[in-house]
């Protein structure tokens, strides 16, 4: 059974990395004391080591330990044999042209459809969906395929900003972009506010956090959905 947590930020204001998710992710990987954490993404081109330490130190925590993918000579196995998988933010583009070479997008897909539990944040959580078409990063690497893991049916903006009133700022909203995205594509998008979650128990899905979520439907105006609300309905 699927078993899965796709967070929109590690970090919220005020809270150390993960902080805000520790007692989730305690049940989360309760099954495992050792995750297998992907730092492909390099948020701020941050070595794959020293992510690794920055992910480790937050499990400690609740007494995980942490070993990065890249320490393996075999990416593939690694993932197959994984307990539980962290995959971290930073860029997007990075991250899937990283899993497109070392033939692991399609083995997460597979650990994940057979239980292994999955946490994802930004980067992470951006590639559960259908594509990675609604990621905020800059196309700074060229990946063989926007194609990404498809573990619920929609695709996710993490990070989803709202249009702040008086602002003088000219550039496109985030909810301009999406309506760029829907002139081209019609799968849903979900806008997920900073520490706001998507929970997917098998077939069940869940917003869950503080905030509410904003949702972005092919062809309709976009609405609101409050937190704990069922996501199953967006198919």
């Amino acid at each position: 059974m699927k078993s899965i947590i796709i967070a929109s930020t590690s970090t919220i204001h005020g809270s150390g990395y993960l902080e805000y998710l520790l007692d989730e992710l305690k049940v989360h990987f309760k099954s495992t004391d050792e995750i297998l954490f992907i730092p492909y993404a390099r948020p701020g081109g941050i070595s794959h080591d020293d992510y690794t330490k920055t992910a480790a130190k937050a499990f400690s925590k609740i007494g995980k330990t942490i070993k990065g993918i890249h320490e393996f000579t075999n990416a593939e196995q690694a993932i197959q044999d994984a307990k539980g998988i962290f995959v971290g933010g930073g860029n997007t583009f990075v991250l899937v042209s990283q899993l497109y070479r070392n033939n692991a997008l399609v083995a997460i897909k597979d650990a994940v459809k057979t239980g292994t539990p999955y946490l994802g944040t930004s980067a992470g959580s951006n590639i559960c969906g259908l594509t990675m078409n609604t990621t905020n990063d800059m196309p700074i690497v060229y990946p063989p395929s926007f194609k990404t893991l498809g573990l619920v049916p929609f695709n996710i903006n993490p990070h989803y900003l709202d249009p702040i009133e008086g602002s003088t700022h000219m550039g496109e909203t985030r909810e301009t972009r999406i309506k760029e995205f829907h002139a081209y594509n019609n799968q849903p998008v979900i806008g997920l506010r900073e520490g706001s979650w998507i929970a997917a128990e098998g077939n069940q899905l869940t917003l869950k956090g503080m905030l509410e979520a904003r949702v972005f439907e092919y062809n309709k105006a976009p609405y609101e959905i409050a937190t704990n609300s069922d996501l199953g309905f967006l198919k």
